[in-house]
């Protein structure tokens, strides 16, 4: 008997799993559209919610008196500014932020270059340029006023293919040259960690060729720097570890006091919009580390 109504038995299963998936695919396939759709409009609600407004009159002639912003960049590292040598295309995380800045302000943008960050910093009181991006130190604060953090670096060194120096204590020895970027943030940390070793500022777009050329032995700096120059020079390293971390904020002169509370807010809102994160994607940082 349960032979002859094996078909039939078989036969309905089919029917019943046939008729009533419809229904269930059809409900699910309405609920993802729907959970989508919510994810959506939240996504969309949330950058609104961040949405920033255009600058006050006064905090739009603390940032940009002249009508345009002019941001001060230093040449060389990936963090601020490279210049493509043949198209003259800029890039970079600080040339970035500040074009996204220029262009929420609803300003021209004007990039102000420096060979070194010692020659922007220097300039300060100039009235040359309106916002910088570099990195925060005791010794910048006193002249300028900084947003929060949005890129952290490790401070490292790079040495050259064939270099007996393998880790980083093997680098505060007598007679052991290191470049660093003239006035560059690192130099306050690395007076701090080496004894014995010779610092020498330079700039940023001659370290490959001092590396390779034997002038320094070692140079240091941020990792994005330095994973840079190795791109350029077979068989370098940049060394394990680190002896500081590199904290790049907008920093502007400290009689502009009117304009912070806005681009403190603007460098919330990038970084929460993930500008920064694509940036230094675009720009090829390397050694950033979560803070």
């Amino acid at each position: 008997m349960s032979v002859k109504h094996k078909p039939a038995i078989a036969f309905a299963r089919r029917d019943f799993a046939s008729y009533s998936r419809r229904p269930f695919l059809a409900a699910v396939a309405k609920d993802v559209a729907k959970w989508m759709l919510i994810a959506a409009l939240g996504s969309v609600f949330a950058s609104a919610a961040r949405a920033q407004p255009a600058p006050s009159p006064q905090e739009k002639q603390a940032l940009a008196p002249t009508g345009k912003l002019r941001a001060a960049l230093y040449l060389g590292g990936p963090t601020n500014v490279i210049v493509d040598p043949v198209s003259g295309e800029m890039k970079g995380v600080g040339y970035a932020i500040g074009k996204e800045l220029a262009k929420r302000m609803g300003v021209p943008y004007e990039p102000v270059i420096y060979k070194t960050p010692k020659l922007l910093v220097d300039d300060v009181s100039s009235g040359k340029w309106d916002v910088a991006f570099v990195a925060q130190d005791s010794e910048r604060e006193k002249i300028m006023n900084f947003s929060g953090v949005y890129l952290s670096l490790e401070h490292g060194y790079l040495v050259p293919g064939g270099s007996p120096i393998k880790v980083l204590n093997d680098v505060d020895r007598p007679g052991i040259r290191v470049g660093v970027p003239a006035g560059g943030s690192v130099i306050i940390p690395l007076k701090r960690t080496l004894k014995n070793a010779e610092i020498i500022g330079v700039g940023m777009p001659e370290a490959a060729e001092l590396v390779k050329s034997g002038k320094v032995d070692v140079f240091a700096a941020n990792k994005a720097n330095l994973f840079a120059i190795s791109d350029t020079l077979p068989g370098s390293r940049v060394l394990d570890g680190r002896f500081s971390v590199d904290r790049f904020a907008l920093g502007m002169p400290k009689e502009r006091e009117a304009a912070m509370p806005y681009v403190r807010k603007f460098i919330e809102d990038v970084k929460a919009d993930g500008l920064v994160k694509a940036a230094a994607k675009k720009a090829g940082v390397r050694g950033a580390v979560e803070e």
